[in-house]
């Protein structure tokens, strides 16, 4: 047999590392089709020239395209049968990607728990993607539920990796040569500095965005992101292709630009989770909370934690959870995540 249905909860080994197929070279298009898919306007992805004042070569591709690239290399190991995609942690970026880069990914399976149904379980990966010179530049930890193949197949010993709750300050990745001392906040957008922003500040970035069918379908596509239930719609009962959380991620990043212009370069992933399904015909909206602040040895540079909540048109602002702490039907994504900012 040549043909590949992809894994199952069963075929997962704790400790495998598993080389994913398909390197791909990056070029200027992924960024102008980034840019066509969301409304991102952050200038240090969109300048070469204000990116050079900022003490960078060029302007990088944005850090959430980097993240898509190497997360697509995985879906066809890890999460071609997957229910869903269950959240993130310990994610740094660790090298910004040019144009001209060539990216592949890695995942060692570092936990495995079978749910009590029986019918399914959690497969805990830590991903790295790597550049040409097999240098890493991204790495972060993701959990799925996969489908079993057979439900009577033999559960393994349960595994759940202690994970970190956030990248410490210390641990920030500010890419060589970043200087924030000329930053020109007219270009940027917004005159808002790291000192203008206080730790339980919430933003309410006011925009939002109808997801489209056709606009997610080019989206995972351009990601090569095969996960069944994206782009087959008799994979669900329902008849409907989940909306891939990365787009969601995107999304409302690109939103957050009313707000967070200045917010420019993602540097760590510390927790995720893509709270209830996104289909076509949802309207995204978004809002921030700021959960922490650091500085950086960088000139000029400082870092904020960020809680990115994505939540559908009609769901009340800043409503999160329930009392019964469960996340309310109108949140779809709660991502907590450090950025760079000007100081």
């Amino acid at each position: 047999m040549k043909t590949n249905a992809g894994r199952f909860f069963e075929d997962y080994r704790l400790g495998e590392t598993i080389a994913h197929a398909v390197p791909r070279t990056v070029s200027g298009g992924e960024r102008a089709l980034y840019h066509a898919l969301y409304p991102a306007r952050h200038a240090l992805y969109s300048s070469d020239e204000f990116a050079r004042a900022c003490g960078l070569p060029a302007a990088p591709v944005d850090d959430l395209a980097a993240f898509h690239l190497v997360f697509g290399k995985t879906v066809p190991d890890i999460s071609l049968n997957a229910v869903a995609n269950l959240g993130y942690a310990e994610g740094r970026w660790l090298k910004p990607v040019f144009p001209g880069d060539t990216l592949r990914s890695e995942s060692t399976v570092i936990g495995l728990k079978e749910n009590s149904n029986g019918k399914s379980g959690v497969v805990y990966v830590r991903t790295r993607g790597l550049n040409q010179h097999g240098e890493a530049v991204l790495e972060y930890v993701r959990w799925v539920m996969v489908k079993k193949r057979d439900e009577a197949a033999p559960a393994p010993e349960a595994t759940v990796p202690t994970l970190a709750k956030s990248v410490a300050a210390a641990d920030l990745v500010v890419p060589a040569g970043l200087d924030f001392t000329r930053y020109d906040f007219t270009l940027a957008g917004e005159p808002h500095r790291w000192g203008d922003y206080a730790v339980g500040e919430r933003i309410d970035h006011v925009d939002g965005v109808t997801i489209e069918e056709a606009e997610h379908m080019l989206a995972t596509r351009l990601w090569q992101n095969t996960a069944k239930v994206h782009f087959d719609a008799t994979n669900r009962p329902d008849g409907k292709r989940l909306i891939y959380g990365g787009h969601v991620i995107s999304m409302a990043r690109a939103l957050s630009f009313n707000g967070l212009a200045n917010a420019q370069m993602i540097v760590a992933l510390n927790a995720g989770a893509h709270a209830n399904p996104c289909f076509s015909g949802d309207t995204v909206r978004a809002w921030s909370e700021v959960l922490d602040r650091a500085e950086t040895p960088a000139p000029g540079v400082g870092a904020l934690r960020l809680r990115l909540v994505a939540v559908k048109h009609g769901t009340d602002p800043f409503a999160l959870k329930g009392e019964d702490g469960k996340y309310n039907p109108g949140v779809l994504l709660d991502l907590d995540y450090w950025a760079l900012v000007p100081r």
